[in-house]
């Protein structure tokens, strides 16, 4: 429910990805059409993104403004939605569920989000814990929306009911 507060669907495929992807150049190359790196790596930096993405040419085809969209989305997936503990990176996994962006909004997108959120809450609950990640929109509409006790303001002074004056 919360999910749909975000425009994220609770509803539709898992999203879920390989965590090793053996060709990530390739999916890069073939989905963004440039790489960050011939190696192996598993993360894309936001740094990278902008870097490559930042501004879209007028000339632009709709091949590259595809790929300029994949970017964007994954940079709200990294950055938003699912922000990774340092916030400067994006897991690769998600990339591929970018191929066909028609098909982007069958995915559970908010139950993707709630489960991380949950993680992340669980080990908040570590004392050693220093902050929480996921997405704090999401928390906060949570909050909001589903334990109003917590954001209400009321301008009446409280009466005590057990107590008679």
């Amino acid at each position: 429910m919360a999910g749909t507060r975000l425009g994220l669907s609770i509803d539709g495929n898992v999203v879920t990805g390989v965590s090793l992807i053996s060709r990530p150049a390739t999916i890069c190359y073939e989905l963004l059409g440039c790489s960050p790196s011939e190696g192996k790596f598993t993360s894309l930096r936001f740094s990278w993104l902008k870097a490559n993405f930042e501004h879209l040419p007028s000339t632009a085809n709709e091949w590259e403004v595809m790929q300029a969209a994949r970017a964007y989305i994954m940079h709200l997936i990294g950055g938003v939605l699912m922000p990774d503990a340092n916030g400067s990176m994006v897991h690769l996994m998600y990339l591929p569920l970018l191929s066909n962006l028609h098909n982007t909004c069958l995915y559970s997108w908010g139950f993707a989000v709630l489960a991380m959120l949950y993680r992340e809450l669980c080990q908040a609950t570590d004392p050693s814990a220093m902050d929480i990640g996921g997405c704090p929109i999401l928390l906060q509409s949570l909050a909001l929306y589903q334990m109003p006790f917590l954001a209400s303001i009321s301008h009446q002074s409280y009466i005590f009911p057990l107590v008679n004056r």
